[in-house]
């Protein structure tokens, strides 16, 4: 195991730095590896040596790093046992998990694992002895499993533009999950996690890093919200690593206020044989940005990478994607669909590198946009960057108004026009939801959905 050394302060001199309000907190983890510390004092400065990236910088094509506003926020505070509750209260989500994590704040408040009985503040101190699933808040996982996120803790780099903003994120994180799912074990039903902030210009840094064994099966959803309709923000993380012939599905449900910001970065690894789906659905957030990359490196090995965004106002929601073929004998599909409203905005900027090597690689990328607003915008650019022999790969991307034809027929069945529109782009959506193949999962994704729609005028 890795060895436990204090926390101390970085060395670097903050006072005079323009963003003074995301200095790290010294004692945010105490007992932390040394490892770990050593990562985020590095972490610390490499963001701040970091410039915001600029307009000319081809991964914020169309879109604005500034959007994310760091100098207007601060970490946020301890929440009040007041919001604690109210955090609680809100959690509802699905019918049946392995487990529940909930945090406000970045401060954990609830857990409990199948098996395992929930405990309040402190979090799981193991996995279910049942079924050997280990399922841990993020600070607990440093002082048990130091070892496992040595190894795989945010070791892709973020090379898709958000490299200052991922520095940043380790150079503060203090919770989320972390699951590791032993050789040849299933878990049945999803994991679920809330991720909750409240406080005026309250920022938070949620992880997610899951770790899966020779053929081991598990499903995670990550909710990102707000208490309040406050401008906070959240810069995420997620890390996958799925072992040979392994499956992992991931949901991040972004639902965060209407007036926040959300960055999201997920790095995915997929051995041998092994089976990845992701689905990012992008519902709040004035500004949404997500930068997703999955590295094929065993032959056989699959990822679907699947997106649904549901823009309205003036909400702008910004995808980035790679989908990196280093094996022979892989696959990769991309699907992302998006319905405008408004004067909203979305980009989506996805290339498929097949490397030298990658022999009958199978890749599609493809990208839909529904307009219902003449003043929404989409902005759409799909790539291919091929080095291999004997592959089959497809990119493309859609853009067009809603069917007028499909409006009439429904309109003429005294169908309202917002409820017509609400029924076309509900169908739209449908089949990204879909592929989840999972009953519970979709019914919950599907009312967050209806949620959304009912904030449409």
């Amino acid at each position: 195991m890795s060895v436990a050394a204090p926390i101390t302060e970085s060395k670097v001199d903050n006072s005079s730095l323009p963003h003074s309000l995301l200095v790290p907190q010294s004692n945010r983890l105490n007992g932390a590896p040394a490892w770990f510390q050593q990562r985020s004092d590095a972490a610390w400065d490499e963001f701040q040596s970091l410039p915001l990236p600029g307009n000319k910088d081809e991964h914020w094509r169309y879109s604005s790093a500034k959007k994310l506003a760091l100098e207007t926020f601060q970490i946020a505070a301890d929440p009040s046992e007041a919001d604690k509750q109210e955090a609680l209260a809100r959690s509802i989500g699905l019918s049946k998990t392995a487990a529940k994590l909930i945090f406000l704040n970045d401060v954990l408040v609830h857990s409990s694992v199948v098996g395992c009985q929930p405990t309040v503040g402190d979090g799981m101190r193991a996995g279910s002895p049942q079924h050997g699933l280990i399922c841990l808040p993020f600070d607990e996982a440093l002082r048990t499993q130091g070892d496992v996120l040595e190894q795989y803790l945010m070791k892709r780099k973020a090379d898709l533009g958000s490299e200052k903003f991922a520095a940043l994120h380790l150079a503060h994180v203090r919770a989320g999950a972390v699951v590791i799912v032993p050789k040849n074990v299933v878990i049945e039903h999803p994991i679920e996690v809330f991720h909750w902030v409240t406080g005026e210009n309250a920022v938070i840094f949620p992880h997610t890093l899951i770790v899966t064994g020779d053929h081991a099966q598990v499903t995670v959803v990550d909710h990102h919200g707000s208490l309040r309709d406050e401008s906070c923000a959240s810069i995420a993380v997620a890390d996958f690593v799925a072992g040979p012939g392994s499956r992992i599905t991931y949901v991040n449900a972004q639902e965060m206020s209407l007036s926040s910001r959300a960055l999201n970065i997920s790095s995915t690894t997929v051995g041998r044989d092994a089976s990845v789906k992701a689905l990012q659905l992008h519902l709040g957030g004035a500004f949404s940005r997500n930068e997703t990359v999955s590295d094929l490196i065993g032959e056989g090995a699959r990822s679907e990478m699947l997106g649904v965004s549901l823009p309205f106002g003036d909400q702008c929601v910004d995808m980035r994607t790679l989908q990196n073929h280093i094996a022979p004998r892989t696959f990769s599909d991309l699907l992302y669909k998006n319905a405008l409203y408004d004067q909203s905005k979305t980009v989506f900027a996805g290339l498929i590198q097949v490397e030298e090597g990658a022999h009958y690689t199978d890749a599609y990328q493809k990208c839909r946009n529904l307009l219902n607003s003449d003043e929404a915008e989409a902005a759409s650019m799909p790539g291919l960057e091929i080095n291999a022999d004997q592959v089959k790969c497809s990119h493309g991307a859609t853009c067009a108004p809603i069917s007028e034809d499909e409006l009439f027929y429904l309109k003429a069945r005294g169908i309202t026009d917002h409820e017509s529109r609400k029924l076309i782009a509900t169908g739209f959506i449908e089949d990204v939801i879909a592929k989840l193949d999972n009953e519970d999962l979709i019914a919950e994704l599907e009312r967050l959905i209806e949620e959304k729609f009912a904030l449409v005028s």
